[in-house]
């Protein structure tokens, strides 16, 4: 009887014992970066490009951070790696630069590339087509078109090798054509048009390419997009509830996180009270 009693004993304590183990070695796992997945974001350092970058830190991704404000990289790098143990690595270089774009991403190239978010993006100014500013269109077409281009050949060995995923981010924009949008409309028209290109070109590579396309997301879109007058900005979202640059980053992760056969090639995201471009119900304050 205390025979039993004592083999009991043993044989609990080292099912115990080996269950700790489990946890201890899943727990290490967890913490060593070379274990982790990358992911590559454009645009990082504000917006929904560094919500990105806190949500899948957060999940222990590594993360490459690519953008134009060297010290705002740096101050994300510093914030993700302190709060969430994860490699971070900065590139600081303009989307609209194809010869910096490429120097860049060969820097980087010993990295494996599971992940690449094209967020990178701008709209300027809200004028008629015959008042617009020309200056203001090349830069949009160069951010939102070429350096999405750019960006993603560039990658694009990396992506091959680890069967990885393109994310566009477009917009609503992108879906319907409004006043005074002329030149941002047809920029995120050409990435709609770009997604499903790419989506058809790579899927012989096992790469999946989908699209995001945002209603109003109140970030710093606005005060770009309004030369920095902030009173314009903040009017753009009064009398309802935009959605935040994390509702787009929750997003992402989500569709990045699915079983390798399933794709989500297009999303339209809007807020409740918004049900296109230009029609949003607001309620008065």
């Amino acid at each position: 009887m205390i025979y039993e009693v004592l083999r009991k004993w043993t044989n609990d304590r080292a099912h115990t014992t080996n269950n700790r183990q489990k946890i201890t070695n899943t727990t290490n796992n967890n913490q060593l970066p070379s274990m982790n997945k990358t992911v590559f974001i454009t645009g990082a350092t504000a917006g929904i490009g560094k919500a990105c970058a806190e949500k899948f830190a957060s999940n222990n991704f590594n993360i490459i951070v690519t953008g134009r404000r060297e010290g705002l990289l740096a101050s994300v790098k510093k914030e993700l790696e302190y709060r969430y143990n994860v490699e971070v690595t900065t590139l600081c270089s303009d989307v609209q630069n194809r010869g910096a774009v490429f120097a860049a991403v060969k820097s980087i190239q010993e990295k494996n590339i599971d992940i690449l978010i094209n967020n990178a993006g701008l709209a300027l100014g809200r004028d008629p087509f015959d008042e617009a500013n020309i200056d203001d269109w090349d830069t949009m077409m160069q951010t939102n078109v070429n350096g999405l281009l750019y960006v993603s050949r560039a990658l694009l060995p990396q992506l091959k090798k680890s069967k990885g995923q393109i994310v566009n981010i477009g917009s609503i924009a992108g879906k319907e054509v409004y006043e005074n949008g002329n030149a941002y409309c047809a920029s995120k028209f050409a990435v709609d048009a770009l997604s499903k290109a790419m989506r058809i070109d790579l899927v012989k590579h096992g790469i999946k390419v989908s699209s995001i396309n945002p209603g109003a997301v109140e970030t710093e879109f606005s005060i770009v997009r309004f030369k920095g007058d902030e009173q314009k900005a903040k009017a753009a979202y009064i009398g309802y509830t935009p959605l935040k640059a994390s509702d787009i980053a929750d997003t992402i992760f989500y569709i990045c996180t699915l079983p390798t056969h399933v794709c989500v090639n297009d999303l339209t995201i809007m807020c409740t009270q918004q049900a296109s471009a230009t029609i949003f119900h607001k309620v008065s304050i």
